[in-house]
């Protein structure tokens, strides 16, 4: 038996003027892909202050972190697999900065909701938009 066990990650549902903020994963898992901005928890790091943190380098806003939006596993291909991620995706507001690309993001663009998943997006992305379809976001 492995002692390896799940990361926790966090992401920034982030909604305005019916758009959804997305990043292109510029390395990692699904690098390529769209999803939220988000990545892992540090050691010592609320899960709010997580998502503060990424949002921030990922896309140089600044937010205020709300309830949670969706959660799940984000777990790689494999038998083991190479990777597995728990995620939680918390809604947020933009309070600040200025959208630019950074970290690992590859490119940051506000997409209309209903063209998400007309995107190449993440496995977990698609079950995310469910859940804000289903509350009519």
């Amino acid at each position: 038996m492995s002692d390896r066990r799940p990361v926790p990650g966090v992401g920034a549902v982030v909604i305005r003027d019916g758009s959804l903020l997305l990043i292109r994963r510029g390395r990692g898992a699904n690098q390529g892909l769209w999803a939220v901005p988000g990545g892992k928890v540090e050691y010592g790091e609320t899960l709010r202050d997580a998502v503060s943190r990424e949002t921030l380098e990922e896309t140089g806003y600044v937010v205020s972190v709300g309830d949670i939006a969706w959660a799940g596993d984000a777990i790689g291909p494999g038998d083991p697999p190479e990777w597995h991620y728990t995620l939680i995706d918390f809604y947020a507001t933009v309070v600040g900065g200025e959208l630019a690309v950074g970290d690992d993001a590859a490119a940051v663009e506000w997409v209309p909701l209903e063209a998400v998943l007309l995107r190449p997006v993440t496995p977990t992305m698609v079950d995310l938009m469910q859940v804000l379809d289903q509350r009519r976001i």
